[in-house]
C-alpha cells in the first residue's frame, strides 16, 4: 500500500500491453510518460490528460511482455513511480489497444468554428471578427449565432492551410482590447474545425457577410441589430465601422429615391447597393460600399448634410 492508502497496483486485472496511469502531474505530457517507460520497452501509442482532472493516461506498449515486466518493476520495487515528484499508480487497462478517435473538431478543415467565451452577441461585430481573422488570409465568409456554448462565428477560408494557421494562432488567445467595449474584460477564442466547406450566406447582414459576393443583397431586418450599437460602460454608444451606411433622412420636403442617393453618395466611391425603407414613420436608406474606408469617407462627408438646397432633407 502507498501512503496515501490508495494500492499503486490492482493484481487482479488481466495484463495488457496498455497500461493505465493514475495520480499523474497536471497536464502531464506524452515525453514525460516516455521516459518513464522507456527502460521497459518500446512505446508505440500514448493517451495524455484523460479524466475530469486531466490526471490520468495510457500508455501502449508493442507487445505484452514488456508491460508485465514495468508492472512487475514497480509492485516489487521499494520506490515507486514518480513524474515530478508525484507518486504514479500504475494498472493494466482492459483495452487492448489505443484508438484516437477524431471528433469532427479535430478534422482539418477549410471553415472554423468559434466560440467566443465571456461576451455577448451584441459585443463582438462581425466586422471586429472579420478583422481579427483577415490577419491570415482572404476570409470569404462568417456567419454568427447563439448557441448553448455561448456566442459563435462560422469562419470560411479558401483552403485548409489558412485555416490551420488561423486556428493554430489564435485558440486560447484573446481579441484585442481596443477592439471590445469598456465594459468586456476579457474574452477568450476557443477554436474548432467546422464540419462544414461552404457556408450558404443569403444576406449580408450583421450576423452574416460573404465577402467574395458584393452583388449579395442587403437585408435591412437583419442588419437592425448591427445598426443600433452596443452600449459602453459609459453608457454611449459604440459604433462598429462598416462599409454598409444607415441613413436617416430628416425634415423630408422633396421625394429622395434611389437614384436621388446614388448620385449624393457615389461622389466618394462606387455605391453598390441602395436599400430603402420606412421605419417608426422615418425614411431610412442602407448604402452599401465595396470597403469600410470608402463608407467611413462618405459618413465623415455627409453626415448633418443635406441633399437640397434650403436645409431639407437632412441625413
Amino acid at each position: 500500500m502507498s501512503t496515501s492508502g490508495q494500492p499503486q497496483f490492482r493484481y487482479t486485472q488481466t495484463p495488457s500491453k496498455v497500461l493505465h496511469l493514475r495520480n499523474l502531474p497536471w497536464e502531464c505530457m506524452e515525453e514525460e510518460l516516455v521516459e518513464l517507460c522507456r527502460p521497459f520497452g518500446k512505446i508505440v501509442n500514448t493517451k495524455c490528460n484523460v479524466g475530469a482532472n486531466r490526471n490520468q493516461a495510457f500508455v501502449e506498449f508493442v507487445d505484452l511482455n514488456q508491460a508485465i515486466n514495468m508492472v512487475t518493476y514497480y509492485a516489487s520495487s521499494s520506490e515507486p513511480a514518480r513524474i515530478r515528484g508525484k507518486t504514479v499508480y500504475i494498472q493494466y487497462s482492459n483495452r487492448h489497444e489505443i484508438v484516437h478517435n477524431k471528433s469532427p473538431g479535430d478534422v482539418p478543415g477549410n471553415v472554423l468554428l468559434v466560440t467566443i467565451e465571456g461576451v455577448e452577441a451584441g459585443d463582438v461585430s462581425i466586422d471586429v471578427i472579420h478583422l481579427v481573422f483577415s490577419a491570415f488570409g482572404f476570409v470569404h465568409k462568417i456567419a454568427t449565432f447563439e448557441k448553448a456554448a455561448g456566442f459563435q462565428a462560422l469562419i470560411q477560408y479558401s483552403d485548409v492551410q489558412t485555416a490551420s494557421t488561423a486556428r493554430d494562432s489564435l485558440d486560447g488567445r484573446s481579441i484585442p482590447r481596443y477592439l471590445l467595449p469598456s465594459h468586456v474584460n476579457d474574452c477568450h477564442l476557443r477554436i474548432s474545425y467546422s464540419a462544414h466547406t461552404d457556408l450558404n450566406i443569403k444576406f449580408q447582414s450583421h450576423r452574416s457577410r460573404d465577402y467574395t459576393n458584393p452583388y449579395l443583397p442587403v437585408n435591412p431586418t437583419a442588419m437592425e441589430g448591427f445598426l443600433q450599437p452596443a452600449v459602453g460602460a459609459d453608457g454611449k454608444k459604440m459604433e462598429f465601422e462598416s462599409n454598409v451606411l444607415l441613413a436617416s433622412i430628416e425634415n423630408m420636403q422633396y421625394a429622395v429615391t434611389v437614384d436621388v442617393l446614388h448620385t449624393v453618395f457615389s461622389a466618394f466611391g462606387t455605391v453598390q447597393k441602395i436599400a430603402i425603407f420606412e421605419k417608426n414613420g422615418a425614411t431610412q436608406a442602407l448604402i452599401q460600399y465595396p470597403d469600410i474606408t470608402t463608407a467611413a469617407a462618405a459618413k465623415n462627408a455627409l453626415e448633418g448634410h443635406c441633399i437640397y438646397d434650403g436645409g431639407y432633407c437632412l441625413q
